[in-house]
């Protein structure tokens, strides 16, 4: 994980605002069908966060949970419709950023790709990074 620095971002709107004080796990590029629906696009860059590190600054009423999966819930701006985390059952201890949605800048890249095996039929990987039919 990234050294400890306090981290803030929004959704499209501005709506919603929040910070992370603590570091920012290892930027992972999902392919899978779940993450490019709900992110309207070939892949979501997430990492993990310390749920204990988030906070929300503003925009509770517009912060929106969507359980997309048996264990998986999305989290949301009702608003804009900017996807801002996910909660998984099985890792209650942590949420996955949207990067995208990340103010400040990064110095970190991201690390590889996760569910290759459930692509879109359209989108090229031309990249060196390494790539895993699902989770490693």
């Amino acid at each position: 994980m990234d050294r400890k620095q306090q981290y803030v971002g929004s959704c499209l709107c501005g709506e919603i605002q929040y910070a992370i004080d603590g570091p920012i796990g290892d930027l992972v590029q999902c392919h899978c069908q779940r993450c490019r629906k709900a992110n309207g696009s070939a892949y979501a860059v997430n990492a993990p966060i310390a749920k204990a590190d988030f906070k929300l600054v503003s925009g509770e009423a517009y912060f929106k949970r969507f359980s997309s999966s048996a264990g998986v819930e999305r989290c949301f701006c009702s608003q804009c419709g900017s996807p801002i985390i996910s909660i998984k059952t099985e890792t209650p201890d942590t949420y996955r950023l949207r990067i995208g949605t990340l103010d400040t800048p990064l110095e970190q890249a991201p690390t590889c790709h996760i569910f290759v095996g459930s692509k879109a039929e359209w989108d090229q990987i031309s990249d060196d990074l390494p790539q895993y039919v699902t989770r490693p």
